[in-house]
């Protein structure tokens, strides 16, 4: 999997979900996931169609949050599962359709390592910094942190987890290609 740098991440854009994908679209982004953690499940299966819908044909892919379901409902073109989910080798078993992507969150080195045996097609780091995104957020890893599992582990990563504009350049300097912003689009009109 080559570079994509930003991986945007959509949680309630103040927009709305189909504004931000669209503008996302518009601007190239190579990674979009849908992330409605308090959604029902026919509120999220609506809007993953929508976003797909919009997603089609473009540089953009679009990946499911946590939702394997959702994900092969809407023919997305991927899914992301967390620590708590099915693991990756049951989800590309149960959804076994080439080029799909499978990416797993991960939290710290041990995580991250054991990530290589499941092969995902690549892995959350973080939090790199803390983050209000998630009810119960897990240990940060910090700068220091992230730069060890990026070392270590030999699987594209994405640098997750209270990044801004502001501490994007540290980010990119400590080893990240790859970085996921939540607040800093979502939060923006």
């Amino acid at each position: 999997m080559k570079p994509f740098g930003l991986y945007l991440v959509m949680t309630d854009p103040l927009v709305g979900y189909e504004e931000c994908a669209r503008a996302a679209v518009e601007c190239r982004v190579r990674m979009l996931q849908l992330r409605m953690k308090k959604a029902s499940d026919s509120d999220f299966l609506d809007m993953a169609k929508k976003i797909c819908a919009i997603t089609q044909n473009s540089e953009t892919l679009f990946i499911v949050n946590d939702r394997l379901d959702i994900a092969q409902e809407v023919d997305a073109d991927g899914v992301h599962l967390g620590q708590d989910d099915m693991p990756v080798e049951e989800a590309r078993a149960r959804w076994n359709m080439p080029g799909k992507l499978f990416g797993l969150s991960t939290h710290n080195l041990g995580q991250a390592c054991a990530a290589v045996l499941q092969n995902p097609d690549y892995i959350g780091v973080g939090p790199v910094y803390a983050t209000p995104t998630k009810d119960i957020p897990d240990p940060t890893v910090g700068l220091e942190g992230l730069r060890e599992i990026l070392q270590a582990v030999r699987l594209p990563a994405v640098a997750i987890g209270g990044i801004t504009p502001e501490n994007l350049p540290d980010v990119l300097a400590h080893g990240a290609v790859n970085y996921t912003v939540v607040r800093a689009v979502n939060r923006s009109p």
